[in-house]
């Protein structure tokens, strides 16, 4: 059973909230624009010739989505930190381990996205010369799909994530046990849609995009919090 999250007498909940609240909201402003605007808007799965043609000529675009996606892994340690500072009062050990999750996560997204890196290193590196046109094209191909799955692979760890914290955050209330209720539902999106990718061929069910409102509720609940703790001066 699970309840209130008390106050955390060594660090000022509101300003954990606030700082939780503006992080998450800057990733979903910063995963949309470096998945949907750069990677698939530069990307053309069925033809690799026109994928590294539009990369070369957006260079710097594709530079500054992997750098978004940077932002976003630090910004994820943030979150994580932050979490577990405002739930630990309710269950110490499930908070801990739902902040090494989303750790976890974020180190293996990090290592996805060196992938798209070396991409750019490839593309824009005087390296370039040493590969054929075919060869360049399937290597950059290659680094693009190792950061698909790289990236599937730890959105399962992150759907069990929001499960545990959809379990923290499930209280007495009415409105925290829809909002804990809607995390897990999210979570348990994440988690379908990356076991699908890894145990059904062609699996093109995207999930995550119907349940991801508890991840918006979530960003609300933690600038009511912050709102909250400072108007009562805490």
């Amino acid at each position: 059973m699970t309840a209130t999250p008390r106050p955390s007498p060594d660090i000022a909940q509101p300003r954990v909230a606030l700082t939780a609240g503006i992080a998450l909201l800057l990733m979903a402003v910063l995963a949309p624009f470096a998945y949907f605007f750069v990677l698939q808007g530069l990307v053309e799965p069925a033809d690799a010739a026109a994928t590294v043609d539009n990369i070369t000529a957006s260079e710097g675009l594709f530079r500054t989505g992997i750098a978004a996606w940077l932002v976003i892994i630090a910004l994820d340690i943030v979150v994580a930190w932050a979490l577990y500072v405002l739930l630990r009062p309710v269950n110490e050990a499930l908070a801990v381990l739902v902040a090494w999750m989303r750790l976890v996560y974020t180190a293996i997204f990090a290592i996805a996205v060196a992938n798209l890196f070396d991409v750019a290193q490839l593309l824009g590196g005087a390296e370039r010369s040493a590969f054929g046109p075919e060869q360049l094209q399937a290597q950059v191909m290659s680094s693009i799909a190792s950061f698909e799955n790289g990236w599937d692979i730890g959105l399962a760890i992150f759907g069990l994530h929001l499960l545990g914290l959809g379990v923290l955050l499930f209280g007495p209330t009415v409105f925290s046990r829809v909002l804990g209720a809607l995390v897990m539902v999210a979570g348990g999106g994440y988690l379908a849609d990356s076991l699908g990718e890894i145990l059904v061929p062609g699996y093109a069910v995207s999930l995550a995009v119907f349940t991801f409102v508890g991840e918006v509720l979530l960003i609300g609940w933690l600038f009511w919090v912050a709102i909250k703790g400072f108007r009562s001066g805490s």
